[in-house]
């Protein structure tokens, strides 16, 4: 049997139909029956929540950024609205993704599921009350009635240890729960600010490939001019053009990119694409690339801190406590059942005790089960620990590249800017010809175009650093409740 060992106190009354039996019998039926009222009293009641594609299909393209429901949220997190209206940073998009996510709303059910399997498993087993009649057949009628009524009361007292070890596995399993609801947060985060680098990546590449489709189309008119006049030959026209083809190319491919990028956004902060239409980011300052703890302090603080790995500590803690219930279980489990008798005018006690023997196999079954679950929670939680070791190696390995690149491009750029600042200048006073100017001003688009590509980098570097760390993130308690929208019919109605 589960359970801890259980004293049951039973009382059973048989009166005859004398009146002063027949009175007692009534009085014990009645308040077997008030008790039982009173217990069922304030029951939960079901109240049906029905699922319709077609009106979630709805409610999710009514989602906007601008929602009353949402700037409420925002405002209860203290980020007051901007000046401007329309405009999104990084934090505000990730705050808005955690009060829209399925993915979020989904772990938090789970907690919820968790948190639940704590009452159930703290809860004592509740008392029975049951009533019968019967008929003697033997009985001499005309000297006792042969009508014989029974009722019954079992209160189950819990006196082992079972329920306590039931209550600290379903509090880690709890806890692992909660735990979830923040490493989903984390891919929620990290979701938004990939796309949202993404999306602005492109746009800043977007202004700069329009002026180097420019810059390129007024070389070739001067290199055409030339060829017909004779000064160049046709091949080096040709260049030019494949060089304006390329890049006419390259723009076609950014407006993809972009396009691309606003879908996955959207997808992140969990509404239709064309919730952000006309919605202006602000990229400001996303991460410091240029510093970073030390090497030492980012594997201790994420191998020991992460979400994701305490929740899987948790769960093995759970099954710690699965496996010691189940070695409790060999024991017997103990009855005690004392009871009153009115039988025909006759008052009679009885006291028995009764032991339920455990399974012949002494539930090695069960135990060997739990104990391989165990192991299993063992090697989930190692293998967790040897793949987030591996994805900080990796981080922290391409963050320094990263930035040496970015730090490179930047230079570039700084010296290729100085020179066409000379240029213009040297232009301006008859040195140059304008296709050298224009040829310069060329070089240093292209230097912005890889400068761009190298931020864009060390940014995901550091981003992946910080998925790593599963640090910083400015949430709290929170994000484990799930947000006020607009209130759902059914569920459970208590009266």
């Amino acid at each position: 049997m589960s359970g801890h060992p259980l004293l049951r106190l039973s009382c059973r009354l048989r009166p005859a139909f004398e009146p002063r039996a027949r009175s007692t019998a009534a009085r014990c039926i009645l308040t077997c029956f008030a008790l039982a009222a009173l217990l069922t009293a304030g029951c939960a009641h079901y109240v049906p929540a029905p699922v319709s594609p077609g009106q979630s299909l709805e409610d999710f393209e009514a989602r906007r950024l601008d929602a009353p429901e949402l700037q409420r949220h925002l405002e209860r997190l203290g980020v007051t609205p901007d000046e401007h209206p329309g405009q999104w940073d990084l934090r505000r998009l990730t705050l808005a993704a955690f009060f829209y996510s399925p993915a979020l709303d989904a772990a938090r059910a789970e907690w919820g599921v968790a948190r639940g399997g704590v009452v159930t498993a703290g809860s004592r087993p509740g008392p029975t009350v049951g009533a019968a009649v019967g008929y003697n057949t033997t009985t001499p009628t005309a000297e006792v009635t042969p009508w014989i009524f029974d009722a019954a009361l079992d209160l189950p007292i819990d006196i082992a240890g079972r329920r306590g070890i039931r209550i600290a596995q379903a509090r880690q399993l709890s806890e692992a729960a909660r735990l979830n609801v923040l490493s989903a947060a984390w891919q929620v985060r990290s979701h938004v600010r990939q796309s949202f680098l993404e999306l602005d990546a492109a746009r800043r590449a977007a202004s700069q490939l329009d002026a180097q489709q420019e810059n390129q189309a007024e070389i070739v008119r001067i290199l055409e001019y030339r060829r017909g006049a004779g000064d160049i030959s046709p091949y080096e026209v040709s260049q030019a053009r494949i060089a304006l083809a390329n890049g006419r190319t390259a723009v076609l491919e950014n407006r993809q990119r972009r396009a691309r990028a606003l879908s996955e956004l959207a997808d992140a902060v969990g509404v239709p694409p064309a919730a952000l239409d006309g919605v202006t980011l602000l990229p400001g300052e996303i991460g410091q690339l240029d510093l970073r703890p030390p090497e030492r302090e980012i594997k201790l603080r994420a191998l020991t801190g992460r979400a994701d790995i305490l929740a899987a500590l948790a769960e093995y803690e759970a099954g710690q406590e699965a496996l010691r219930l189940e070695v409790r279980k060999q024991y017997p489990d103990l009855s005690f059942g004392p009871a009153y008798q009115l039988d025909q005018t006759d008052i009679k006690w009885t006291l028995g005790i009764s032991i339920a023997l455990p399974p012949l196999n002494r539930n090695q079954g069960p135990i060997t089960e739990a104990e391989a679950r165990r192991s299993g929670l063992a090697a989930r939680f190692l293998a967790l620990q040897s793949a987030v070791f591996a994805e900080l190696e990796q981080a922290i390995v391409s963050v320094g590249p990263a930035a040496e690149q970015l730090r490179l491009a930047e230079g570039l750029l700084e010296q290729l800017d100085a020179e066409q600042q000379a240029s213009a200048e040297a232009y301006r006073i008859g040195e140059i010809s304008k296709l050298e100017l224009l040829t310069l001003r060329g070089e240093f688009i292209a230097a912005a175009l890889s400068q761009l590509d190298a931020l864009a980098g060390a940014r995901a570097a550091f981003g992946s650093l910080e998925d790593a760390m599963q640090s910083p993130l400015d949430i709290g308690e929170w994000v484990l409740e799930p947000p006020a929208r607009e209130p759902e019919t059914g569920g459970l109605r208590n009266d």
